[in-house]
C-alpha cells in the first residue's frame, strides 16, 4: 500500500512539473516587451528612369517592441526600429553612364495585428509609418564633381512614407527570431519634380531578439 501511494505521488508530481513547464513557455496572454537586432535586404520597385537598374543591398535594423494580448490567440504588437534601406544602381543620364549606392536611414513604426496559433509562432501583418532621417549617396562616373553630388543631396525627397508589412515571429522561451517583408505605398518623390529616379522601397528583414 505504501509503495502504491509513493508511485501515485511520483506520477502526480511529474504531471505537475510538466504542466508548470508548459505554462512557463506560453506567454500569449501576457504583456511583453523586447528588443531585437538584425539586417534588412532592400531594393526598390516601380522604378522610373532612363535605363535605371537597381540591385539589392544590406542594412542595419534594430529596435524594440511590445506585445499586447487581446485574448490567447490575438494581439497587437507596435514596434519602433532604426532601419537602413536603399539600393545599388547603374544607369544613364544624358548619355553618361553613372553608378551609385543609396543608403536611406529611417525610423520605422509598424503596428502589427498578431495571430498566435501556438506559443511558438506569431503571424503578423499591418501598416507602417516610416520617417526618413538620413540619406547617403555614393555617386560615381568619369565626370563626377562636387556640384553633381550636391544636386542629388538637394533633391525633393519624401520623408514621411506609409508602408505595409507581413511577417512572423518564432519564439523559443524568451528568444524571438523574426522575419518580415515590407513594401512602400508611396514613392520617394515629394511633389514629382525630382530629377532622381522614382521608386518605392521593398525589403526583407531578419532579426534576433529577446522578450521579457
Amino acid at each position: 500500500m505504501k509503495k502504491l501511494f509513493l508511485l501515485f505521488a511520483v506520477v502526480a508530481g511529474l504531471s505537475y512539473l510538466g504542466t508548470a513547464q508548459e505554462n512557463e513557455t506560453d506567454f500569449r496572454e501576457k504583456v511583453q516587451f523586447g528588443g531585437k537586432i538584425g539586417l534588412n535586404y532592400s531594393n526598390v520597385y516601380d522604378a522610373r528612369g532612363e535605363e535605371f537598374n537597381a540591385d539589392a543591398k544590406f542594412g542595419l535594423a534594430a529596435g524594440g517592441f511590445v506585445s499586447i494580448p487581446l485574448g490567447k490567440y490575438l494581439g497587437v504588437q507596435p514596434e519602433v526600429l532604426f532601419s537602413q534601406k536603399g539600393f545599388q544602381a547603374t544607369g544613364v543620364i544624358l548619355g553618361s553612364t553613372y553608378k551609385f549606392t543609396r543608403t536611406t536611414s529611417y525610423i520605422d513604426i509598424p503596428i502589427f495585428f498578431a495571430f498566435k496559433p501556438s506559443e511558438f509562432i506569431t503571424i503578423l501583418g499591418g501598416p507602417q509609418y516610416s520617417y526618413l532621417i538620413k540619406q547617403r549617396d555614393v555617386f560615381g562616373n568619369a565626370t563626377t564633381s562636387i556640384a553633381q553630388e550636391q544636386e542629388f543631396e538637394n533633391d525633393n525627397i519624401r520623408k514621411n512614407t506609409m508602408c505595409i508589412l507581413i511577417g512572423a515571429d518564432f519564439t523559443i522561451k524568451h528568444i524571438v527570431i523574426g522575419a518580415r517583408a515590407g513594401w512602400d505605398f508611396q514613392n520617394n518623390i515629394g511633389d514629382g519634380t525630382s530629377t532622381t529616379p522614382r521608386y518605392k522601397n521593398v525589403w526583407y528583414q531578419a532579426t534576433f531578439g529577446y522578450r521579457f
